[in-house]
């Protein structure tokens, strides 16, 4: 596996948790992202979004309980998955 399909992997993982949760948010523009995800292309406000949500949900950082933030979302997000996010987001164009 390539670093890009390594990538795309984390993304697929974790972009239906960030429309769940965007969903109880903005339901509008969580319509609007998964519609543009079902497309295979998200516009420049969704990468935005998506970037900024999976780099606040950094869960899995090293820390033990008492130095770092406790995992309260669905799924655990590594500073490697935020980083595989990112670098999926500007191979599709975008500027995060």
């Amino acid at each position: 596996m390539n670093h890009s399909e390594a990538d795309l992997r984390v993304v697929e993982r974790l972009v239906p948790a960030w429309l769940e949760e965007a969903a109880r948010h903005d339901a509008r523009a969580a319509r609007e992202a998964r519609e543009e995800w079902r497309r295979g292309s998200l516009s420049a406000e969704s990468a935005r979004e998506l970037a900024d949500w999976v780099t606040a949900r950094v869960t899995d950082t090293g820390f033990n309980e008492d130095e770092g933030p406790a995992p309260d979302g669905p799924v655990r997000i590594s500073v490697a998955d935020k980083t595989a996010v990112h670098h999926w987001l500007a191979a599709q164009g975008h500027d995060v």
